[in-house]
């Protein structure tokens, strides 16, 4: 008799899950197929990532082998195209040779609204910014008034910022075209004095002072 009862019982069962299949059968095939496509469309974008970033790559080292040549418009033009196609921290490696290169060449305007198109740019690191605003200052000392560049430098000579003794040092060469000796004497002194500072900037410094107080 029990056997009986568990044939009808699995008979049931089999009938259920006909019903169900009917019902919802045509969903769970979609939801695999989806399955499927999603792996197989995340397994291509890595495929093609990392072709991609092989291909910039090479275009890089390309750019920087026109550079070594000194055909610097080239290399500029190159560095300014895969910075348009790149992403991340390649191309802001690209964006600060194109600008280098522009100043290298003798397009200092290019140069500087290239840095300042880096220092204005709010998705890149905040220690890039301040770097571009540097070089776009250094290479505006014969260009612009030297308050406008003193004034830019301003936030870069707080204590805590990592490119302070550069940008004291930029702010010294204004001073100096300003006509304020004084104040460049200051910042020599403070230069170099200064232990965080590279030793080549405090030497550089320490002459500097020297010359000025004498």
């Amino acid at each position: 008799m029990s056997d009986i009862f568990r044939e009808i019982d699995e008979e049931l069962r089999r009938d259920n899950l006909a019903k169900l299949w009917a019902r919802y059968g045509n969903y769970v095939i979609g939801l695999a197929v989806v399955i499927v496509l999603a792996t197989a469309a995340v397994v291509g974008w890595q495929k093609y990532e990392a072709s991609r970033r092989h291909a910039l790559s090479i275009r890089y080292a390309a750019a920087l082998e026109l550079a070594q040549k000194d055909e610097t418009a080239k290399a500029a033009d190159a560095f300014a195209a895969l910075a348009r196609e790149a992403s991340g921290g390649q191309a802001v490696l690209a964006r600060l040779q194109e600008a280098m290169l522009r100043a290298k060449s003798g397009n200092t305007a290019a140069a500087i609204a290239a840095y300042k198109s880096l220092s204005q740019d709010g998705s890149i690191d905040p220690a890039y910014r301040d770097l571009a605003t540097l070089l776009a200052a250094l290479h505006e000392l014969g260009t612009v008034e030297p308050k406008t560049v003193i004034a830019e430098l301003e936030p870069l000579t707080r204590n805590g910022n990592p490119w302070r003794p550069s940008a004291l040092e930029v702010t010294a060469l204004a001073q100096l075209r300003a006509g304020d000796r004084a104040a460049a004497l200051q910042i020599y002194k403070t230069l170099a004095d200064d232990l965080t500072a590279p030793q080549a900037l405090r030497q550089r410094a320490t002459e500097m002072a020297a010359a000025l107080a004498g």
